[in-house]
């Protein structure tokens, strides 16, 4: 980023400013460390320091308006919500139908009680099975 005026440096100005009326804030010395050493603040830590320099009332209100100037124009970042998660496997309703009718008739059939246990165990039918037990019906009406 290119400045237009390098010689101002509104945010090491309100940093030299906070150090001098709280000396011993040990946050203040780090965000100047920080700046001094990296040449930039993240927008957290700019925020910080402009609640910091809110209480300080030696600071003029025009560097008070750039400081907030600068933190409304940095990028903040914001998760975006988790998608609705949809269950992995959706039991059909009319093979469960099938299923019961065909054991209401014949409770001891061997293939119908295997595809009752995979269904009961979600488990997806093959389209074979699924012609299977639709043959079993129609051989029951």
């Amino acid at each position: 980023m290119q400045r237009l005026k390098p010689d101002v440096d509104i945010v090491l100005d309100i940093l030299k400013a906070v150090l001098e009326a709280q000396p011993l804030s040990s946050f203040t010395q780090s965000l100047l460390y920080q700046y001094q050493e990296r040449g930039g603040l993240s927008k957290k830590q700019l925020e910080g320091l402009y609640s910091k320099a809110t209480k300080v009332k030696t600071i003029p209100p025009g560097k008070m308006a750039t400081l907030e100037a600068i933190i409304l124009r940095k990028h903040s970042k914001q998760k975006s919500e988790l998608p609705a998660t949809a269950p992995l496997y959706e039991k059909d309703e009319e093979t469960g139908n099938i299923i019961e009718n065909i054991l209401a008739k014949y409770p001891q059939h061997k293939r119908v009680l295997f595809f009752k246990l995979k269904y009961d165990n979600n488990e997806i039918f093959s389209a074979s099975e699924k012609t299977e037990l639709q043959k079993f019906n129609k051989l029951l009406q």
